[in-house]
């Protein structure tokens, strides 16, 4: 005689039930794929996969819910992406965009359900530790101490790695590319963008050149070799200032340049014929960007000029984010471009040109990508595999956030009127642009 027994339904595999997580805290369907660490699939076929690889990934979620969260997971290694990262963030931002899915907002309810799920998953426990790479900043908020500090996080990381990634001309901002690769690569971008900011300044032999973050010195160094411009360079960066103080012997520009590790705050003096911040803005602040903009005109001469190559965001766009903020330039501040113009213009400043150089970062940026990919193993040999994941992330959101037009980078050009209103300004500029790319 036999017995008839009731088969027991199939008990989901762990990724089904993160789905259903995921899609109660983001309102919407996952526009990925998630694989669980038991090895259970759930999501959409064909889309990028999510791996989830341990139980501490969703504890990380727990105790820090959202991008931040998702970051550190990500750079730790506890979450991966299979195959191109770039397509899964875009899927992400996509979604969000189509308001499919939103930022999670979790209720009190929310995180006593994630809990008990989290609970039946093995997934609780104490706060993860935070990782290493993640910066730790004390003080007042751009205190000069923690604006060092924070300087310190990002551009201190060491020279070695800088040179790795960076073409040989070490300039770490935004290209201008007036070519197509690969007769035009990254150093010709670069190379054409110093040409640009040094024609729209106007500098002449002898001219004197105030170069605040300066970097690692390509505008500083291409002004006095190429233009014979005399040359202040500050940067907060330590190791910046002595590779630069290294290539000023090398090239034998003692006697035209100057290169000072201080606080832009610090700067004495002015009457300066041309003044440049290049990617330097971003990390004033926002209450401080007044003064900062009054501090430019105060620095340059009558009829001078101030070019400021800055980041921005849309006037609804994050900017930075929680992950830029904690793990590449803290306390970074960016604004939608007709903010920053109005700050210079109330500075007393006179704006002329502004040129967007958007499209320019994308493709900037991806050959930096291109580049720690290629080297990937010597990456990870100099920094470790979580700074490089770090980097990883950073890149290819990046230039995510660029191509999107969640971010945007421009050169606004400025100058000082003499009283009665003279700027000393061309009628027709044209020249700026003749024959630019020449290398």
């Amino acid at each position: 005689m036999t017995t008839a027994t009731t088969a027991r339904p199939a008990r989901p595999g762990t990724a089904h039930r993160l789905a259903a997580l995921a899609e109660d805290a983001l309102g919407g369907p996952l526009p990925l794929r998630l694989r669980a660490w038991d090895g259970s699939e759930s999501g959409p076929q064909g889309a990028p996969v999510v791996v989830v690889r341990t139980r501490r990934a969703l504890r990380r979620l727990l105790w820090q819910p959202g991008e931040l969260g998702l970051a550190q997971a990500y750079v730790t290694g506890e979450i991966d992406v299979e195959g191109d990262l770039a397509a899964g963030l875009s899927a992400i931002w996509g979604a969000v965009r189509e308001r499919s899915v939103h930022a999670p907002r979790l209720t009190a309810a929310d995180r006593v359900r994630a809990a008990g799920a989290a609970l039946r998953l093995g997934a609780v426990g104490p706060r993860p530790a935070t990782p290493a790479s993640q910066a730790r900043l004390r003080g007042g908020l751009h205190s000069r101490s923690r604006d060092r500090a924070a300087i310190s996080h990002h551009y201190d990381l060491s020279n070695a790695f800088y040179r790795l990634l960076l073409d040989e001309t070490m300039a770490y901002s935004c290209g201008y590319w007036t070519g197509e690769e690969p007769d035009f690569g990254p150093a010709d971008a670069q190379r054409a963008k110093l040409e640009l900011i040094c024609r729209k300044l106007g500098l002449v032999p002898g001219a004197r050149l105030l170069d605040i973050g300066c970097g690692w010195g390509s505008l500083t160094l291409y002004a006095a070799e190429r233009y014979k411009a005399q040359v202040t360079a500050v940067t907060l960066a330590r190791e910046q200032a002595a590779y630069v103080r290294e290539q000023v012997r090398e090239r034998g520009l003692e006697n035209q340049v100057d290169v000072v590790c201080q606080d832009y705050r610090d700067i004495t003096g002015g009457a300066y014929e041309a003044v440049t911040a290049i990617e330097m803005g971003e990390h004033v602040g926002d209450a401080e960007y007044p003064a900062f903009a009054a501090a430019l005109h105060r620095f340059v001469r009558p009829r001078g000029r101030v070019l400021v190559q800055q980041m921005s965001r849309g006037s609804v766009a994050p900017g930075g984010g929680a992950f830029i903020e904690a793990y590449i330039a803290p306390d970074m501040h960016m604004r939608p471009l007709g903010d920053t113009v109005g700050l210079l213009e109330a500075a007393g400043l006179e704006v002329r040109s502004v040129e967007s150089l958007r499209e320019h970062y994308v493709r900037t940026v991806a050959a930096w990508h291109r580049t720690l990919e290629d080297r990937w193993d010597d990456f990870v040999r100099l920094v470790g595999t979580e700074t490089a994941r770090v980097w990883r992330l950073y890149l290819v959101g990046g230039a995510l956030a660029f191509q999107e037009r969640r971010m945007g980078v421009d050169q606004i050009l400025s100058v000082r009127p003499a009283p009665g209103g003279s700027s000393g300004m061309p009628a027709a500029p044209g020249h700026w642009y003749a024959g630019a790319d020449e290398r």
